[in-house]
Order: structure tokens, then C-alpha cells, then sequence
């Protein structure tokens, strides 16, 4: 027979048991999900470096027509410098709003040159550029949600209680900043 010491002591036991398998899977998760995190970013930070190495043989195709459009042109490099710069996430992330605010300009300027919109070379680095910017829509998508589920995970009972043991605090969402959701004004 087993004495009720011992049979408190198995529940016990048991008990804690299961406290750990719990804690153990929420800590595994919560790790799972910053590392998806991570990913998401990775995959963003790919689509931008290859942005970024698409503009230079954009703005050469460019100047050979747009010789009076140097403000544009400056303003695209000097956006493309600050990203290749940028070394956190939120400096990529403003590094890339100004490059997209610079690069709408870029566009809405060659509208009014009509040789250059029939340049096959810049209708290709054009057509790129854009099959990129939707890459970048989708990768920037996927680390929204990631972080969302990261955020719920780590906000919400029991999953707050073991992101406070191991120091796990909330991931901030990528935000398009207001200037960057205007539309490039131009001027001729």
C-alpha cells in the first residue's frame, strides 16, 4: 500500500511535472518565434540589398537623358548610400522610405521623357525594380504577421509569464511613415 506522504509526494511531483513540459514547450515556442522573426527580416534585407543593386545601373541608363534632372538623381543615390549604410533594422527601414520616396520621383520624372520610357534597358531595370518593390510588399507582409504572432504569444497568458522569466518583450510592426505614403509631387 502507499502511505498518503507518498501519494502526495507522486502528485507533487507530477505536478511539477507538468509545470516544466508547459514551461519547456512555451519556451521553445517563443524562441521558434523570434527566430521566424528573424527570417522575415533576413528575407527583407535580401530584397532591399538587391534593390539597392539594381538603382546604379538605373540611374546610368537615366542620365543620359536626364542631364537637368540632377536632383532626382542625387536624391536616389544619396538614398541608396544610407541604405547600404544602415546596419539596425530601423535605420534599413527609414533608409528604405527615403530610397522609395527618391525612386517614385525617379519614375514620375521619366513619364515626361518619352525616349526614355521606350529604352529597353530602363523599361527592364524598371520592370525589376518593380517585381522587387512586391517582393518587398510580401516580405514586409510575412514579418508583420510573424511579429504578430510573436507579440501575441509573449502578451498573452501563459505565454507572458515565461517571456517575463526570460527577458522576451514585444517586437515593434515595420510602419510606413506618413511622408512616405504622399504622392511624389513633380514639377516641369
Amino acid at each position: 500500500m502507499v502511505s498518503t506522504g507518498a501519494l502526495v509526494g507522486i502528485l507533487i511531483g507530477a505536478v511539477l511535472l507538468l509545470l516544466l513540459i508547459i514551461f519547456i514547450s512555451l519556451y521553445n515556442k517563443i524562441i521558434r518565434l523570434e527566430n521566424r522573426i528573424d527570417n522575415s527580416w533576413a528575407q527583407i534585407d535580401v530584397q532591399l540589398k538587391r534593390r539597392a543593386d539594381l538603382i546604379p545601373n538605373l540611374i546610368e541608363t537615366v542620365k543620359g537623358y536626364k542631364v537637368h534632372e540632377r536632383e532626382t538623381l542625387e536624391a536616389v543615390t544619396k538614398a541608396r548610400t544610407a541604405m547600404m549604410g544602415a546596419t539596425t533594422p530601423q535605420d534599413k527601414v527609414h533608409a528604405d522610405n527615403m530610397l522609395t520616396g527618391a525612386l517614385k520621383s525617379l519614375f514620375a520624372v521619366a513619364e515626361s521623357y518619352p525616349d526614355l520610357k521606350a529604352n529597353q534597358n530602363f523599361l527592364q531595370l524598371q520592370d525589376e525594380l518593380t517585381h522587387t518593390e512586391n517582393k518587398i510588399s510580401f516580405a514586409r507582409q510575412h514579418y508583420n504577421d510573424s511579429v504578430l504572432v510573436f507579440n501575441n504569444m509573449v502578451e498573452t497568458f501563459p505565454g507572458n509569464v515565461v517571456a517575463g522569466m526570460i527577458s522576451r518583450k514585444e517586437k515593434p510592426m515595420l510602419e510606413i511613415p506618413p511622408e512616405a505614403r504622399e504622392v511624389p509631387k513633380v514639377a516641369f
